[in-house]
């Protein structure tokens, strides 16, 4: 065996709870400081308390708070997302496709779904409006969760 490769041995170590609860017992250390024992410990005493450490218990409660409130303020902003007051550049049109629309009076999402009620032919009447944009505003507008009318002529 080699020589010195094992540690120190105290035979009369002493271990300190922070609830000032004091014994000896043999360990590598000469003194062992220790936050819970079987004194204070909530399953030997009975009690049933939080034992917060450096204020873990409270920081966690702090995340939770926040996720609430973010959480809230999400639904909040969805709610107020109507489709009369969300606009074409929020539903993932491309640019030229927003401008184009936007020219010609279709600003929001209610005015899309308003001019798609009539049929698909109250869109396609617009300059420059052809199948493509149709199909891709109408895409957009039901991954954002809106009743849009299936055209007859074209699948999308």
């Amino acid at each position: 065996m080699k020589e010195k490769l094992h540690p120190a041995w105290f035979p009369e170590a002493r271990v300190t709870c922070a609830c000032g609860n004091t014994w000896v017992t043999g360990a590598s250390q000469a003194e062992i400081r220790t936050d819970i024992c079987s004194a204070c410990h909530p399953f030997y005493t009975g009690e049933q308390r939080i034992v917060d450490t450096e204020g873990q218990v409270d920081r966690f409660m702090k995340r939770l708070q926040v996720r609430d409130a973010r959480k809230q303020e999400v639904e909040d902003r969805a709610a107020a997302k109507t489709p009369l007051t969300l606009n074409l550049s929020e539903i993932g049109l491309d640019k030229r496709t927003i401008n184009l629309l936007t020219e010609n009076g279709v600003a929001t999402a209610g005015d899309a779904l308003a001019k798609l009620e009539g049929g698909d032919d109250a869109l396609l009447s617009i300059p420059g409006v052809g199948r493509k944009v149709l199909s891709d505003l109408k895409r957009a507008l039901r991954a954002r969760g809106f009743d849009v009318p299936k055209s007859e002529t074209a699948a999308e």
